[in-house]
């Protein structure tokens, strides 16, 4: 069948786009490069036509609070609207585990606004939240950062792969839609100032971590809850120390 990723050239939609195709679908991968603007609306009835299955994992470039909610709530109405007049069969989205205790955070605000849209589209859709991606640990690090020490929550977190956040997509986007929500994450439950120490004394960058259980992520105090998946999340298999080693090693 016909599959467009929105978003289909960054970091999840290349994986996801390659794993469609080897399983035989025909892909769009779209994206602003590829002639595809879900905020303009440019290309995207000419990418649609003749769609089954749209996937959304664009992401906004700004993380500021007003422009990151325009960014979901622009493009989440031009989609709905596309795929109403394309008749596509099944929209998926990737979201974030926690969005709905996050809500002290503009990004997870918005994050909230395009998941309401999604369900009230009207469209068959399954939603997949995901935990944070073990490629973001760098990102985390900065949002944290001083001029000599990273400040970190102690709170758990259950990473995941982007690798195998795209495989549990790719199951998703190919199965029928549950008009709801799913869970996926990593195997296993870390402090997230431990993964960060480890992610940066492993890429050379010596400067201290220091937990803090005060210290935001993202502009909210988080606890162990905040982050987790719930009992019924999909559980992938790779772990933090044999992705860092394969990511040392120049494997992607």
């Amino acid at each position: 069948m016909k599959i467009v990723v929105i978003g289909g050239t960054g970091l999840i939609g290349t994986k996801l786009v390659r794993r469609l195709r080897q399983r035989g679908h025909e892909v769009v991968a779209a994206s602003p490069g590829t002639g595809v603007n879900s905020i303009t609306g440019e290309g995207l009835a000419e990418a649609l036509a003749g769609a089954e299955v749209v996937v959304d994992v664009a992401n906004s470039p700004s993380f500021e609070d007003r422009a990151v909610l325009d960014f979901f709530e622009i493009s989440g109405r031009n989609l709905r609207a596309a795929e109403t007049a394309a008749g596509v069969k099944h929209h998926v989205a990737l979201s974030v585990v926690g969005t709905d205790r996050m809500l002290g955070s503009g990004y997870f605000r918005a994050k909230m606004a395009q998941e309401r849209l999604i369900e009230a589209s009207g469209i068959p859709y399954t939603i997949l939240r995901a935990t944070q991606f073990f490629e973001f640990m760098g990102g985390i690090a900065r949002s944290s950062a001083g001029a000599e020490q990273v400040r970190l929550t102690p709170a758990l977190v259950q990473p995941i792969a982007s690798e195998d956040v795209a495989e549990a997509l790719a199951d998703v986007t190919l199965g029928a839609p549950r008009n709801g929500m799913l869970e996926v994450a990593g195997p296993e439950r870390r402090p997230l100032a431990e993964l960060v120490r480890k992610y940066l004394s492993a890429n050379k960058d010596h400067r201290d971590v220091i937990v803090d259980a005060e210290a935001p992520y993202f502009g909210v105090r988080i606890d162990d809850r905040s982050l987790t998946p719930g009992d019924s999340a999909r559980v992938m298999p790779t772990r933090f120390d044999d992705w860092l080693a394969l990511s040392l090693a120049g494997v992607k």
